[in-house]
């Protein structure tokens, strides 16, 4: 129905950063930035019409760009994390990606994707778009091959927010993108999800060792924690006596689709908040999700918009992606890209209320 693009900020080299205004004849609105082409606002209404802003981030660019957690934003090359930053690709050793996160690389390295500025192209109409362009040259935070990667956020008439990522490159190279947004359906200031009901189409996941990288072991999710396959509310579980729980201080695992990945977005998640009666489904192809409940939520330098202070557990992550470290396992889900073949998946959020 419309898009808006309005300055949002200068980056400290003085380059300009825009948001992109997105609405539906519905009245949903979803802001966009050019900027690691983070989700910066949704805003959908309550089971009483009451418009609400239920993702967090920043009012201004400097905390976007010198703030940590990722806030809304798209990231490559590999999103989560690579054991030692290490990985072997036909016979040649890739030694030099960017440790940044303990011992180990964690969603594309220095400078990821979260922090370039993508080529901006928003295009109008009842279901307006914003498509994302930029090219990884070979060699860039250590990764080979040139990669060339289009995302494009869709907001449908539905009140659901599409995003397409679609990738090519010139030479066989690792790829996991993903988008690292913070939902909380209750509004980004209403304190700790632990009353969210999550459920998740998923029979196994990835215990980690104390640097949250994949042990390599597929668990089943039954009578454990970590079982979602019901709807259960994010609280119920998250103090018990398990040593995955507590390596991560909380939810912070790969959950595996059942069958793996889909050839087109089908349901696999659903989180619901009481009090608003705001419903959010996830449809996607890809074949896992990363649950982060916002453990290291702590920045007390950088607050959420309007001034409201960062706290763990005030929103959580459904990152729809493959398996972290999967170049290193050999029993985990495929992330080689070859020259001809084109990385193509969507996920997509979808706002209700009941």
């Amino acid at each position: 129905m419309s898009i808006q693009k309005l300055w949002f900020g200068n980056l400290p080299d003085g380059r300009a950063v825009h948001r992109y205004i997105l609405q539906n004849k519905n009245g949903m609105t979803v802001s966009l930035l050019d900027f690691g082409g983070a989700v910066q606002q949704i805003l959908v209404p309550d089971r009483n019409g009451r418009f609400t802003d239920v993702v967090g981030g920043y009012d201004n660019i400097l905390d976007y760009y010198y703030g940590d957690g990722y806030q809304g934003a798209l990231i490559g090359r590999f999103g989560n994390r690579i054991c030692r930053g290490k990985f072997t690709l036909d016979g040649k050793d890739y030694n030099d990606l960017y440790i940044n996160n303990g011992v180990n690389h964690l969603h594309g390295g220095k400078e990821g994707f979260s922090h370039k500025i993508w080529e901006a192209t928003p295009v109008d109409g009842d279901e307006p778009e914003l498509r994302l362009h930029y090219v990884s040259v070979d060699g860039e935070e250590g990764y080979p091959g040139t990669l060339d990667v289009t995302v494009t956020y869709t907001l449908k008439a539905t009140n659901a927010l599409s995003i397409r990522y679609v990738a090519t490159t010139d030479q066989r190279t690792v790829l996991n993108l993903t988008n690292h947004t913070y939902f909380n359906l209750g509004g980004f200031a209403s304190g700790k999800v632990f009353d969210h009901v999550l459920q998740l189409d998923a029979d196994t996941y990835l215990p980690t060792d104390d640097t949250l990288i994949p042990t390599g072991e597929l668990k089943s999710v039954a009578g454990t924690p970590f079982d979602f396959r019901t709807p259960k509310a994010v609280g119920k579980d998250f103090f018990a006596d398990n040593e995955d729980l507590k390596l991560a201080g909380g939810y912070d695992h790969c959950f595996n689709f059942v069958g793996g990945e889909s050839k087109e977005p089908v349901w696999r998640a659903t989180l619901y908040e009481p009090v608003s009666g705001r419903e959010m489904k996830v449809y996607t192809n890809q074949p896992c999700v990363q649950f982060y409940s916002g453990n290291f939520l702590n920045n007390a330098e950088h607050p959420f918009k309007g001034g409201y202070p960062q706290g763990t557990q005030n929103a959580l992550c459904l990152e729809t992606q493959h398996m972290p470290d999967a170049m290193n396992h050999k029993n985990f889900t495929n992330v080689i890209l070859t020259p001809g073949e084109v990385y193509d998946y969507t996920t997509e959020y979808a706002f209700s209320v009941k």
